[in-house]
C-alpha cells in the first residue's frame, strides 16, 4: 500500500465537476488519471453518489492514485477511500481522523485565512487548501486568496494546495508562490483532451 505522502507530492490535484453525469464523469476521470493525476477528489452536489464513488475508487486503485471524498466522512469510511476533504461547514478533521484512521489523507479548506490554518494544525491534517486564488467559475462568490497567503502558508509545515480559477496559463504564478498541489476543476475537465491537459499541468512542476 502506498504511503499517503506518495500521493501528496507536488503536482495536479484533480477535483471532479459537481454535476457531471456518471456516464461522462467516469471516463473523464480515467483520462485525468491516465495523464498522471495521483490525487482525485470526488466532489458532487448536493451529495456524492456511492456507486460513482465506488467506481472512481476502482479507477484510482488501478492507476496508483488516491481518491478523496469531499465532505462525506461516512462514505469514505464505508468505501475505504483514501481520505476526505473538509470545509468550514463540514465535520471537524478530528472526527475524520477518528473514523478513517492514521493512514487516511485529510485535507482542510483554509480559504484566505492563515489563522484558521494554524488552528487546524492541532487536528493534524495532511494538507491545507487555500483559495480562491483567481476568480472561480465554480464558486464565483468565493473569497480571494492572494499569492502571498500561499507563500506564508509554507511556514506551517504541511503541503499547500491552491484552488480556484487555476488554468494552465496562470498556474506558474501559483507554483512560484509556493503551492505544492494545484486543485483544478474546469480547466482540466472542460479541456478537449483531458489526459493531455493533465500531463501539461504535471509538466509545470518539472520545468
Amino acid at each position: 500500500m502506498n504511503d499517503k505522502r506518495d500521493f501528496l507530492k507536488r503536482g495536479l490535484y484533480a477535483v471532479t465537476p459537481a454535476n457531471r453525469a456518471p456516464a461522462q464523469l467516469l471516463p473523464d476521470a480515467e483520462a485525468a488519471l491516465a495523464g498522471g493525476v495521483r490525487l482525485l477528489q470526488y466532489r458532487a452536489k448536493p451529495r456524492p453518489d456511492p456507486d460513482v464513488a465506488r467506481e472512481l475508487l476502482k479507477l484510482c486503485r488501478r492507476n496508483g492514485a488516491a481518491l478523496i471524498i469531499n465532505d462525506d466522512i461516512e462514505l469514505a469510511a464505508i468505501l475505504d477511500a483514501h481520505g476526505v476533504h473538509l470545509g468550514r461547514d463540514d465535520a471537524r478533521p478530528e472526527r475524520a481522523r477518528e473514523a478513517l484512521g492514521p493512514d487516511a489523507i485529510i485535507g482542510v479548506s483554509c480559504y484566505n485565512d492563515l489563522d484558521r490554518a494554524r488552528e487546524m494544525l492541532a487536528a493534524e491534517p495532511d494538507y491545507l487548501a487555500f483559495g480562491s486564488v483567481f476568480a472561480s467559475p465554480t464558486k464565483p462568490d468565493a473569497v480571494n486568496c492572494p499569492p502571498d497567503v500561499i507563500t506564508a502558508a509554507r511556514d506551517l509545515g504541511l503541503p499547500v494546495t491552491a484552488i480556484g480559477g487555476i488554468t494552465l496559463d496562470n498556474a506558474p504564478t501559483v507554483i512560484d508562490a509556493g503551492a505544492d498541489l494545484l486543485a483544478v476543476i474546469t480547466d482540466l475537465f472542460d479541456a478537449d483532451n483531458i489526459e493531455q491537459r493533465a500531463r501539461q499541468f504535471q509538466e509545470l512542476f518539472s520545468s
